[in-house]
């Protein structure tokens, strides 16, 4: 299992004996987040589906098609937030999209960079990737900051890109490039 470490957080894959976390950090957040997010069905805020949603992380893994983390505090206690590395793809491209969150509590303290600076590290070091993409909607502009933050430049603008909420947004298309490649 890969494990980082950051001055503030721990950083994991997902267990079973996570669902339970991943479901409070779902409940706790989910007014926070909404915006940001497609639609969600009720049982997305049950603990099956937080079990569910492990297991289907932990198949991406062994495929090599996608990677999720939880970003927790050295104790373990608490889903800070998560990042995934998705719909990843070999080849000639080797490339992934990153998506993440933070609970509302933790926002703004800068722990969302510090896990994606290790995050990327990671990506770009034993995954073995050259280009992590991150787009984001335009009226996020803590997202757009962040990402310029971590050196992520911007490579276009898609139109109704993504339905969010119930409704097709634009979104502003980034990408970071492996330093050395």
């Amino acid at each position: 299992m890969t494990i980082l470490l950051t001055p503030r957080t721990r950083i994991r894959h997902a267990s079973e004996a996570d669902a339970a976390a991943l479901w409070r950090f779902r409940m706790e957040n989910r007014a926070h987040l909404a915006p940001w997010e497609p639609l969600r069905e009720e049982r997305y805020y049950t603990l099956g589906h937080s079990a569910q949603t492990i297991a289907d992380w932990r198949e991406a893994i062994r495929l090599d098609r996608g990677y999720a983390f939880l970003v927790l505090g050295h104790d373990e206690r608490e889903v800070i937030g998560t990042f995934n590395l998705a719909n990843l793809v070999r080849g000639v491209f080797q490339a992934c999209h990153l998506g993440y969150a933070v609970a509302q509590r933790w926002q703004g303290q800068g722990l969302m960079r510090e896990a994606l600076e290790s995050g990327l590290a990671w990506a770009f070091g034993p995954l073995g990737l050259h280009r992590v993409m991150a787009n984001y909607m335009p009226r996020n502009e803590r997202s757009g900051r962040l990402l310029e933050r971590l050196g992520f430049e911007r490579e276009g603008y898609a139109k109704r890109y993504l339905c969010i909420g119930g409704e097709w947004e634009d979104h502003v298309l980034t990408a970071l490039i492996h330093p050395r490649g």
